[in-house]
C-alpha cells in the first residue's frame, strides 16, 4: 500500500521514461531493498472492526488537474483493502476532490461489508466508518440539499448520501488528523507502520 501512488504515478510513463522517472523508481526500489521483512501486520484481538480512510490531493497532475483518490481499510490492525487513482474529472475545489474520493471509499466499504457479513465477521447492521480529513466533504454527505457550490458534481458521487442514510456508512473527522500525512503518500491512507516511512 505504501507505493500505491509511486507506482502508479511511473506506470504512466513505462513507455517512454526519462531520466526522471529512472531516478524514481531507483528510489522505489531502495525503499524496498530498505525494507524486506516490512510486510503487512494483523493483530490477533477479534475487537478491533472494519474501518476505512479516504483522502485526496486537489488538482496533483500538473498537466491535466485531476486529482488523485485514494482509500484504505484496515482491520485487526492491517490493511485489508487500498487504492490509489486518478479521477475522472477536474475537480474545482478541494472539498469536490475529497467528495469524489468519498464515493470510490463507500463502494469499496459496501463491497467489503458484504463480504465480511457472509463470512460471519460484521453483523449486517453495522455501520462502516471512514475517516476522512474534510469537513465540507463530510457536509456534503449529510446534507441532501443542493447548494449553488455543489449543483455541478456528478450524480454518481451522490451515493454516498445514499449510503449514509442507509446506515451502511459514516464518517468521522476525529483522527484523520493523526494519519493525514501518512495519507498524503498515497493520496489516501495509512497502511503501514510508521517505521515503513521513515
Amino acid at each position: 500500500p505504501d507505493l500505491a501512488a509511486a507506482v502508479g504515478v511511473l506506470s504512466q510513463f513505462s513507455a517512454d521514461p526519462c531520466p526522471t522517472h529512472w531516478q524514481a523508481l531507483k528510489r522505489v526500489l531502495r525503499y524496498l531493498q530498505a525494507m524486506p521483512t516490512h510486510g503487512l501486520e494483523f493483530s490477533r484481538e477479534d475487537s478491533l472492526g472494519m474501518c476505512g480512510y479516504s483522502d485526496a490531493d486537489w488538482a496533483g497532475d500538473t498537466e491535466s488537474r485531476r486529482s488523485t483518490s485514494g482509500y484504505a481499510f484496515m482491520m485487526n490492525g492491517g490493511c485489508i483493502s487500498w487504492r490509489s487513482k486518478k479521477q475522472r474529472t477536474v475537480a474545482l475545489s478541494s472539498t469536490e476532490a475529497e467528495y469524489m474520493a468519498l464515493s470510490e471509499a463507500t463502494q469499496e466499504a459496501v463491497w467489503l461489508k458484504v463480504f465480511l457479513c457472509e463470512l460471519g465477521e460484521m453483523a449486517s447492521d453495522e455501520a462502516v466508518k471512514i475517516y476522512e480529513d474534510n469537513q465540507g466533504s463530510i457536509a456534503l454527505t449529510k446534507n441532501p440539499q443542493f447548494h449553488k457550490r455543489t449543483k455541478h458534481i456528478d450524480i454518481r458521487y451522490h451515493f454516498v448520501r445514499e449510503k449514509v442514510e442507509d446506515g451502511q456508512v459514516y464518517f468521522d473527522n476525529r483522527h484523520a488528523g493523526r494519519h493525514h500525512d501518512e495519507g498524503d503518500h498515497c493520496g489516501a491512507v495509512p497502511c503501514a507502520s510508521d517505521q515503513a516511512r521513515d
